[in-house]
């Protein structure tokens, strides 16, 4: 191959990897009834099997839709749970997490864990961080909206197809 081709195939995937960085699924295709019925039963399962394929190392990520894996403790079990979940990472070190469950209609079973037992752990961008969980208010929750949307669109549209109010959690390093 010339130098030029060498070029020519290094800017090309110079641009697709942005292409992939900054996708994000559109907010009508996540709130759509098809997708909030496939995607609780497919999505969390793939991200979780590739995580554990690459070693920790790779989640379904892009610089538009960060991923973490969240490993908290059963709320009745005590039995310990990984649930792949965007994050919202923040300027000051803290994540904040939206617990969207697909706008169904219950909230998921890793929030009443947070509640239960609100010291966590976290993986990622390929770090384990032990983190503590705290319920944000509703009026805190009304205050971080807005940043939370520009991070994920979707749940504005999530907010129209479920009367339930999501839990929204920050999550501060230990």
């Amino acid at each position: 191959m010339h130098a030029d081709e060498v070029r020519v195939v290094r800017e090309r995937l110079r641009v697709a990897r942005e292409r992939v960085a900054s996708f994000r699924v559109p907010a009508a295709v996540t709130a759509s009834r098809p997708f909030r019925a496939v995607a609780p039963r497919v999505l969390p399962s793939l991200h979780r099997a590739i995580h554990r394929l690459s070693g920790g190392r790779t989640l379904l990520t892009t610089s538009g839709q960060p991923m973490a894996i969240l490993e908290t403790t059963g709320a009745r079990t005590g039995a310990r749970r990984e649930t792949p979940l965007g994050v919202v990472p923040r300027d000051d070190g803290t994540f904040v997490v939206v617990g969207s469950n697909f706008a169904r209609e219950t909230h998921p079973a890793w929030t009443a864990n947070l509640i239960a037992h609100p010291e966590a752990a976290m993986t990622f961008r390929r770090r384990r961080v032990e983190v503590t969980a705290r319920l944000l208010s509703d009026a805190e929750r009304d205050e971080v909206w807005p940043e939370l949307l520009r991070w994920f669109p979707g749940w504005e549209r999530y907010t129209e197809v479920t009367d339930r109010t999501f839990r929204v959690f920050e999550l501060t390093p230990r």
